[in-house]
């Protein structure tokens, strides 16, 4: 099957979703199939790292949140027509936790942007992720080095901007802090 980034004549659901195969990487949105690029080693890094950093937090909290790096399925919906597989996912409801992944909305998504598709990040998946009822969402991008914080909680919806030398609370959490600083910059 022919993944596109573009209009599709068919709409594809949960069950074409998972018909193709562990070795193609897409994500399958408003019942369009749009392809993951392979990521880069600067990509896997800050992921390798960011993982590293939340697991080990939850870990010695002994704390009943999970996190999973990508490629990791997430339903957002019950509609069976939006699965997508976000960098980073934490979800602290067990119950949303099933063979093939989570139904129902992360607690905490973090994406690290493509750089050959911002828009996805920023625009498409900000506004699936926030009507899906996820709390946090960051988007690293190492590009301009900035990390963008959307708090998604109901009543209070906020924006933050970080660079790559700042130290970022996670709102889910009381004490957990990130010093981008730290680990970032031999990356690049």
């Amino acid at each position: 099957m022919a993944l596109l980034a573009h209009a599709q004549a068919k709409s594809y659901s949960e069950e074409d979703y998972y018909e193709l195969g562990e070795n193609v990487r897409a994500e399958l949105i408003d019942g369009q199939f749009y392809d993951m690029a392979a990521p880069s080693r600067i990509h896997q890094e800050i992921l390798s790292r960011l993982h590293a950093i939340i697991y080990n937090y939850i870990d010695a909290k002994k704390g009943s949140c999970r996190v999973y790096p990508a490629p990791f399925a997430v339903k957002l919906f019950d509609d069976a027509k939006n699965i997508v597989e976000p960098d980073i996912s934490v979800i602290c409801d067990p119950s949303k936790l099933t063979d093939r992944g989570c139904s129902g909305a992360p607690d905490w998504i973090i994406e690290i942007a493509s750089p050959t598709n911002p828009r996805h990040d920023y625009i498409t998946k900000l506004n699936l992720y926030s009507n899906a009822g996820v709390r946090e969402y960051w988007i690293v991008d190492p590009k301009y080095k900035k990390i963008y914080v959307y708090n998604m909680e109901a009543d209070n919806f906020s924006i933050k901007v970080f660079s790559f030398t700042d130290t970022i609370s996670a709102g889910i959490y009381e004490d957990l802090s990130i010093d981008f600083s730290t680990f970032l910059m031999d990356t690049f």
